[in-house]
């Protein structure tokens, strides 16, 4: 094995012991925008690792797709992350996957959550199953149509070329390139289950996509769909950082020193998106879900302010 694919391989290994870390984060964000402390941002570690000492308890009629839906979930997100180009323009797998092909891996973790949400027969996980697909349904062609879009500027469907082209551009704004971010972000949110599409902290019903289908799930099988749900939000993160902000990565024929300095370029750089989307389920929080609480509150406190006063 040569030095560039070791290092290749280093990469996208980082990228998957990181991806609970910018989960962390974003939470961590969140609690300090609420004015709380926060549990830290090593609290997804310590529940992975709290989850893959416990027992996994399988419903009975489950089938094999059941058992194996968490592993290939998770094999696809840490595929996707051998290619996206997260420290370095050379991702492990970024010649021999376009992204056309980057779609497709994050369908196919799709498909297989759905199936096993399915395969139980509970109401919950049919229910999450059909929300996702018809999402899906709806963000796949838009995030077609961002690769394509920067695939136009850069004449390459590879996202390492696409980076690489980019990234020796000078400052120049592409219009076209603009709207394509707009639309990233709304997938994003879309992909990942966060506010204002889905709530990843609720069990309710009304709101509940991505919870509904890993209902029936623990132990190991919740650790790995845990960790590929945190390893696919840091992927859509990286992939937004790679289109739209994409200098400071390490060169093709970068060395491990080159790659040394580009962690803190890129940490600081996937650091702001995640601030960013704290803030943003934080407003809508409080915008959508707040305001509503508060009328109720207030007027349950009218009706029985008469009744204290007796």
């Amino acid at each position: 094995m040569s030095a560039a694919s070791v290092i290749g391989l280093v990469e996208a290994l980082l990228a998957i012991m990181l991806a609970p870390l910018f989960i962390g984060w974003i939470d961590q964000c969140r609690a300090w925008l609420q004015n709380r402390s926060g549990a830290g941002l090593l609290q997804p570690y310590r529940t992975l690792r709290k989850l893959l000492h416990k027992d996994a308890v399988i419903a009975h009629g489950a089938s094999s797709l059941f058992r194996v839906s968490p592993y290939i979930q998770f094999g696809a997100m840490a595929m996707a992350a051998a290619i996206i180009p997260v420290f370095s323009v050379r991702a492990p797998l970024g010649v021999a996957a376009d992204t056309i092909a980057l779609v497709g891996v994050f369908a196919l973790a799709r498909v297989f959550m759905a199936l096993a949400a399915m395969d139980i027969g509970t109401a919950f996980g049919t229910l999450g199953a059909r929300r996702e697909m018809l999402v899906g349904f709806l963000s796949e062609p838009a995030l077609l149509m961002v690769f394509l879009t920067a695939s136009l500027i850069s004449q390459s469907t590879l996202l390492p070329t696409i980076v690489d082209v980019l990234g020796q551009i000078h400052l120049t704004i592409f219009p076209s390139l603009a709207f394509a971010a707009i639309a990233f972000v709304m997938v994003l949110l879309a992909e990942n289950a966060r506010i204002p599409i889905d709530n990843p902290s609720t069990h309710l019903e009304l709101t509940m996509i991505h919870e509904a289908m890993v209902l029936e799930y623990s132990g190991r099988h919740l650790a790995l769909i845990e960790w590929s749900s945190a390893l696919k939000l840091f992927n859509y993160a990286a992939i937004g950082v790679a289109l739209f902000v994409p200098w400071g990565l390490a060169g093709r024929a970068a060395g491990p020193m080159e790659l040394v300095l580009a962690l803190p370029i890129a940490a600081a750089k996937l650091a702001i998106p995640g601030a960013a989307l704290a803030i943003v389920e934080t407003f809508l929080s409080t915008s959508f879900g707040g305001g509503r609480h508060a009328a109720r509150v207030a007027k349950i406190d009218a009706l029985d302010a008469p009744r204290v006063q007796r």
